[in-house]
């Protein structure tokens, strides 16, 4: 069969003088951006880098191996020889369409394969990015550190280059502008202003419709109260759904990078509203979202006035002492920062810890690692002096580099170059409201964990003058890690097997680190289960069972095992503690940036 080609009419007397009107008005729409900025607009952090020399010394290191350099440059031009036979072959119609290969979902329009000229550009960019990530991987001598930025800018480079994220290039982006007359550049030009003016002149890239949810209306909607609050967190009780309870109380620790309302989004893929409905009497920390007056907040502040600070609220609200406990990423780094200090305390209130893509070992922590040289850390704290605080969009933008394709281009080529609206997605809605981040506990964070790796070290930190030895938790554990985690790598949150002492049980989830958290039940992905924990992640792997669909039943029956029988459901406060608003509260309301 031949392959489809693009049968567009127009008529280019018109089309000129319809770009020509879109190049004014883009100007106007410029000016009235430009007219709008403040007198100092900071484009970048403004500060010097080493990249400079790690891509020098790659360059040095490559000449002199000048064979491995050849034999990729071969590889090369065999690979590239081979794309041209089979476009010829094509055009002349002497082969057939091969059949599609997996995937790239920036090469998903059937243009990128169904036309000869459009596959030939993309089989040549996936060849020559191909070989370009293999010629650096394959540079000996060369620090791990150093190899590791120069990977991974590097990447960010090629993915920049995709023929995806250009007019001319993309056959999706180039039919509508010819059947547009230019139209989706112009409504791209204006949605990429509003972007970089919402962002205060960086570019603050607008995912999901922002107005199509509304915090208690139709996300973050489960029913609570706020039943506690303090300078760093208020606690939401959830109201029940059933007539009983069971006895022991669950409180959930999220993250303070982003809001607790990612265990919250629509009742349809709620972890809280689904807990609620199996019994619990669920208690979520809400985190403030920090100012400069929060700078000198550190790391056990946050364990003083958040989880122990709950579990005091919580006993006196249902009379419980014992309480079974979640974490979440950096909220899971705290809980098990908690649960250690309180074994050193002698508090026995946390029965049970649940980690959801949690890092305690911070030895391998994948493409994160790019952002914590002293040299960057240095930069940061240098920035969150002048405020207080570290700005959201800093930590979001890192983030979002981890997954550039899905992240960055994809919303590149959907809003600034075929021009579309957003669609409302939760999930979206959600990463898009960051918080910031008071200086002394991002601090501590980094340094102590991230970049020296005390946590997992006996007595390496000490909170609240105590050391804290995470080998001395003996309450059950149950690590739930995601196998596509560009945050928390799953391999890395095994090595927490090794760590605590009390019984262990350890499942990996399908998808990334929100999506296999909140796979509710009829979700497509799976899970793997093993209960023997091998040294190694690869044998715990090899042995484990693959089971289909949403893993919340399997913890939900391994924490009813732990319980201790049913009491008659429990309203929010039960009088003894005064309510002070509806969930989800006014903490989550308070926005880092204009929306």
């Amino acid at each position: 069969m031949a392959d489809k080609q693009m049968q567009l009419t127009w008529d280019p007397i018109a089309l000129a003088v319809q770009l020509q009107n879109i190049a004014k008005q883009s100007q106007l729409l410029m000016h009235r951006f430009v007219s709008h900025q403040p007198n100092a607009v900071k484009f970048g952090m403004g500060e010097t880098s080493t990249l400079g020399f790690d891509f020098f010394e790659l360059m040095t290191r490559m000449m002199t191996d000048p064979v491995a350099v050849a034999s990729a440059q071969i590889d090369l031009f065999y690979n590239s020889l081979g794309i041209w036979q089979i476009t010829a072959e094509r055009v002349l119609m002497l082969r057939a369409r091969e059949a599609d290969a997996p995937k790239d979902k920036r090469f998903k329009h059937p243009d990128w394969s169904e036309n000869a000229i459009f596959n030939f550009v993309k089989d040549s960019y996936l060849v020559a990015a191909k070989s370009i990530l293999s010629a650096i991987r394959e540079v000996k001598g060369m620090d791990e550190a150093s190899a590791r930025r120069v990977d991974f800018y590097t990447r960010q480079f090629v993915d920049a280059l995709s023929p995806s994220n250009f007019v001319a290039t993309n056959p999706e982006v180039l039919t509508a502008t010819l059947k547009s007359g230019g139209q989706n550049l112009l409504s791209g030009l204006e949605n990429l202003l509003v972007d970089l003016e919402r962002g205060n002149g960086r570019l603050a890239i607008t995912m999901t419709d922002m107005k199509a949810f509304r915090l208690g209306e139709n996300i973050a909607a489960t029913p609570g109260k706020i039943i506690h609050q303090n300078e760093l967190m208020q606690l939401i009780q959830y109201a029940p759904s059933t007539k009983e309870a069971r006895r022991r109380p669950l409180l959930i620790v999220p993250p303070w990078i982003n809001k607790f309302y990612v265990l919250d989004l629509q009742p349809n893929n709620s972890f809280i509203k689904w807990a609620v409905d199996q019994g619990h009497t669920v208690f979520t920390i809400s985190w403030v979202n920090p100012d400069g007056k929060l700078a000198e907040k550190g790391f056990e502040n946050y364990m003083l006035e958040g989880p122990l600070a709950a579990l005091d609220a919580i006993e006196t609200a249902t009379g419980e002492r014992n309480v079974n406990t979640i974490g979440y990423c950096l909220g899971g780094t705290l809980l098990a920062s908690t649960a250690a200090y309180s074994a050193v305390k002698g508090d026995d209130r946390i029965a049970s810890a649940t980690y959801f893509a949690t890092l305690v070992d911070f030895t391998e922590v994948g493409d994160m690692a790019v952002f914590i040289d002293e040299e960057q850390l240095a930069s940061l704290e240098r920035r969150m002096r002048e405020c207080g605080y570290l700005e959201a969009q800093d930590m979001a933008t890192a983030f979002n580099m981890l997954r550039a394709n899905d992240l960055i281009w994809s919303f590149v080529v959907s809003n600034y170059l075929l021009g579309k609206e957003q669609m409302p997605v939760d999930l979206l809605f959600w990463n898009s409201d960051s918080t910031r981040m008071p200086a002394a506990m991002h601090t501590f964070y980094l340094r102590k964990m991230y970049q020296q790796n005390l946590l997992a070290k006996p007595g390496g930190i000490t909170l609240a003058g105590t050391p804290i030895d995470l080998s001395k938790v003996r309450t059950p554990t149950f690590i739930l890690a995601t196998r596509e985690d560009h945050i928390a790598p799953w391999k890395s949150t095994y090595a927490a097997t090794r760590l605590y002492s009390g019984p262990i049980k350890f499942v990996l989830t399908d998808a990334g680190h929100m999506a296999g958290v909140i796979s509710a039940p009829g979700t497509k992905y799976g899970h793997w289960a093993n209960d023997k924990l091998p040294l190694s992640p690869d044998e715990w792997f090899a042995g484990a069972t693959p089971h289909q669909g949403s893993w919340w039943p399997l913890w939900n029956e391994w924490v009813t095992q732990l319980d201790a029988g049913r009491v008659s459901a429990r309203e929010p406060g039960g009088g003894k503690l005064p309510i002070i608003e509806n969930a989800p509260g006014s903490y989550v309301r308070v926005r880092s940036m204009a929306w």
